[in-house]
């Protein structure tokens, strides 16, 4: 009987905690090429979605559930092959298909959310903090409230500098942030630079604001960036779209 409580205790603290409400996302291929999107959740406390690691072929999408509350992000990796060892030139997570709680090796474009339980308040936006490997829009399926889609549409990879490129052969591939390229606090953002007043837009950072004026181009580009809705809402992640 003991035993009997303890499951039903540890039943109830799972629906409190991890809720039973879901939101839907669906991912899907605009591009030219397969990509393999993958999740990760970063939320204390909350387990990696069922699903961490897919394929898509051009044109093809694919839904999943994720609970609420949950904080996590969506990217996308390209060049992906399977030569005794599943490795891809962008946004590579290092564990094959599933990424299973590693993230992908920037520069990447990340999806970004933050869940809340009961119908609440959730938060989402496209970021280039990491640099940019694929143009992403987060489409807005019901929920009330602003609701606005986030977006990063334009191909940065035509505009970005030499110094800054990821290139397969000829061809640029992926765009780093300047603190990824040049690890100084006044483009990451750190040390005596970690400050919204301290830390400003720089000449690199607004290479990406100028193609993506409603993605975060670095750390405390907060304008603009962030975007919300409520009462439990799905997402459409488009990736070249």
């Amino acid at each position: 009987m003991a035993n009997h409580a303890f499951l039903l205790s540890s039943f109830f603290f799972f629906l409190l905690h991890f809720g039973v409400e879901a939101a839907k996302m669906t991912v899907k291929n605009n591009c030219g090429i397969s990509i393999w999107p993958a999740t990760l959740t970063s939320g204390p406390g909350q387990p990696q979605l069922s699903t961490t690691g897919f394929k898509l072929a051009p044109g093809e999408s694919k839904s999943f559930n994720v609970p609420a509350p949950w904080t996590g992000r969506v990217w996308a990796r390209t060049r992906c092959s399977n030569n005794g060892r599943f490795t891809c030139m962008t946004g590579d997570c290092g564990r094959g298909l599933s990424c299973n709680g590693a993230g992908g090796v920037p520069p990447v474009t990340l999806a970004e959310f933050t869940i809340a339980p009961d119908g609440g308040q959730d938060f989402y936006d496209v970021s280039l903090v990491d640099g940019f490997n694929l143009p992403v829009t987060i489409t807005i399926q019901g929920g009330k409230g602003p609701c606005r889609s986030s977006n990063c549409r334009a191909d940065v990879n035509k505009v970005c500098p030499a110094e800054l490129q990821v290139k397969s052969g000829n061809e640029v591939i992926a765009c780093k942030s300047a603190c990824l390229a040049f690890n100084k606090p006044e483009y990451c953002c750190t040390g005596e630079f970690n400050d919204p007043k301290k830390c400003k837009p720089t000449n690199y950072s607004m290479i990406f604001e100028r193609q993506c004026p409603e993605a975060y181009s670095y750390a405390y580009d907060d304008k603009n960036s962030t975007f919300t809705c409520n009462n439990r809402p799905n997402y459409l992640i488009t990736f070249c779209g």
